[in-house]
């Protein structure tokens, strides 16, 4: 493993040229001193071969303090607008029945980091939370989503707040009747559409199978000796 880090803010870089063996530190290079070293002693064999080859030791040199950090602040400008990309998280209360825990959902946001907390009479309330983990969007965006498992007279005559905070914005979502939704209601309506063509499919697909069982269950097969039009062989009136 080897590469460069350089923080844009205060200017500091780092370079590091490492190898492992077995999931264990094997061979590393100290660039300031330009020798390799090893915490292990099968390393030493290696160590001694590969210090006495210059020529190598010079280029990973100039790589590691020159090129790798062009290379990074070149890649750094073409992605800046990806990487300085904000986008905001929007923020719904779910249930799926009136008596079911409400979950508090944010999605959409960019980039990943965010925080997502429920405060009580405002302050933070940690118990009966339950917190999912931030999952990916197609869109290359993410998602999150945070459980409150208390009943909903709890909830009624308390004020429960869900808290989502992220780089671009702080998002308070009060918990009210009003405000939420049921798993159907947030459903894309392509998502519902799907659903039902697929539905329907599947009823013209056992209605059209049916019949199909029902042809071959009523067919008998004429034998060779039968006369008559149900004959399988034909003859040319032309003859």
């Amino acid at each position: 493993m080897f590469g460069c880090e350089w923080d844009d803010q205060t200017g500091e870089t780092n370079a590091f040229d490492q190898h492992g063996y077995d999931g264990e530190d094997f061979v590393s290079l100290d660039l300031k001193e330009l020798r390799y070293i090893s915490p292990v002693q099968q390393g030493i064999p290696t160590v001694q071969k590969w210090n006495n080859e210059k020529s190598s030791l010079d280029y990973w040199k100039n790589y590691l303090s020159i090129e790798c950090f062009d290379y990074l602040k070149k890649y750094v400008q073409y992605g800046k607008s990806s990487l300085e990309k904000t986008v905001s998280p929007q923020v719904s209360l779910l249930q799926k029945d009136p008596s079911s825990p409400v979950a508090c959902h944010a999605t959409g946001f960019y980039p990943i980091g965010v925080t997502i907390n429920w405060q009580k009479n405002g302050q933070d309330h940690d118990e009966d939370v339950d917190l999912g983990g931030i999952v990916p969007n197609e869109d290359g965006t993410f998602q999150v989503m945070s459980t409150l498992n208390v009943k909903p007279e709890e909830w009624k005559k308390n004020k429960y707040e869900c808290v989502v905070e992220h780089k671009s914005r702080t998002t308070k979502s009060v918990l009210t009747e009003d405000k939420i939704k049921t798993n159907y209601e947030s459903l894309p309506i392509g998502i519902i559409i799907g659903a039902v063509a697929a539905v329907l499919l599947l009823v013209v697909i056992g209605v059209a199978g049916y019949c199909v069982y029902q042809k071959r269950k009523g067919f008998k097969p004429v034998s060779d000796s039968d006369d008559g039009s149900n004959s399988s062989t034909h003859t040319d009136p032309n003859a």
